[in-house]
């Protein structure tokens, strides 16, 4: 029997993911891919799009920018007022944005079934907006699919056990896909940065932890300057605007560029000789592409990559950023984490 699913998108990293699960829930069954506008400009929104190849979204809310708030209010009635006009069978969440939180509590009030992908993360540290979001939507969510028995362990924790399932993670999904995709091209990104393979690292910052704190940001950027060798940073636009305030004014070897595509992205982080991050996404993408990581963060949702010796958290200590840029080295083991790249087809199954 199909059935009509209604996602709700609203920021970079579930573009990624729903690009693994429309493709898979469009083989069977009815999609309304809905876009909030949280991250609202081309950068951050249609330039992936156009790089995942997946449909373009059926509604966009146009949200934009705003306090949390103001933008969780405004999603709440756009997608109680897409609900009650289409009455999905399911209203499908990713991860942990205010997208996620308020299409959690739009459909728990109109009695929708909550599907939660991505689902048991925990940082443990209430003071990010995140860990709220994603709490609030997993006690939500009828059917929870995690990404590891870690993510299982947290829910059960919480008194959570029933219609929980891990899945793998549809990230990998893509990311296989992007794999397969670029072939045996060298990534052309490269030339036209003028950047050699394992010979530059790569940073982003985007995090509010991060961004909305000067002090640590100051940081960060004071560790990217006393590094030696070439750093490729795209910039968020909220980082962005906070780097333009922040006490500190980058060297020539820090190279700001805007935000890249999907693929694009990959091609970065599969090149680079280390990775510098606050991104959940990017840690597991560096993972899977066995590119160290510095986790610019005091903890990680992604425990699993810290355990396997691949990724280790600096925070935003200039002193340990750079000592570790410089003595941290992986072990030699990689062992496969969060699935095995057949995660979408699973959740659609279960949510048969």
């Amino acid at each position: 029997m199909q059935m009509k699913i209604m996602t709700i998108v609203g920021a970079r990293p579930q573009f990624i993911k729903a690009a693994a699960v429309s493709r898979e829930l469009r083989k069977r069954h009815q999609e309304i891919l809905v876009h909030t506008g949280q991250h609202y400009d081309y950068e951050m929104s249609g330039i992936f799009f156009d790089g995942l190849e997946i449909s373009p979204p059926d509604v966009n809310l146009n949200v934009g920018s705003g306090s949390h708030g103001t933008q969780t209010g405004a999603m709440l009635q756009g997608i109680e007022h897409l609900l009650l006009a289409e009455r999905p069978d399911w209203l499908l969440v990713y991860g942990d944005t205010n997208s996620t939180l308020a299409g959690a509590l739009a459909a728990s009030k109109l009695s929708v079934p909550i599907v939660h992908i991505e689902a048991g993360l925990r940082s443990f540290n209430r003071c990010m907006p995140e860990e709220i979001n994603r709490v609030v939507a997993d006690h939500l969510s009828n059917l929870l699919l995690c990404p590891s028995d870690t993510a299982v362990s947290n829910l059960a924790a919480e008194g959570i056990s029933r219609n929980v399932r891990v899945v793998g993670d549809v990230m990998l999904d893509v990311l296989n896909w992007a794999r397969a995709r670029a072939g045996a091209k060298p990534p052309e990104i490269l030339n036209r940065l003028g950047l050699k393979r394992n010979a530059y690292l790569l940073a982003t910052v985007h995090r509010s932890e991060n961004t909305d704190d000067l002090a640590r940001l100051s940081h960060i950027l004071n560790a990217f300057n006393s590094l030696d060798e070439p750093i490729v940073f795209p910039v968020h636009p909220r980082a962005r605007k906070a780097i333009s305030g922040a006490d500190c004014r980058l060297k020539p070897h820090v190279h700001l560029i805007d935000p890249v595509g999907y693929l694009d992205m990959i091609s970065l982080t599969g090149s680079a000789r280390l990775v510098l991050t606050d991104s959940g996404g990017l840690q597991k993408e560096a993972y899977w592409l066995g590119v160290p990581c510095l986790t610019l963060r005091d903890e990680t949702e992604w425990v699993e990559t810290v355990e396997a010796g691949w990724n280790t958290l600096v925070g935003s200590d200039t002193e340990r950023i750079v000592a570790t840029v410089h003595s941290f080295a992986p072990i030699n083991s990689h062992p496969a984490l969060y699935g095995d790249g057949r995660a979408a087809a699973r959740c659609v199954d279960l949510l048969e």
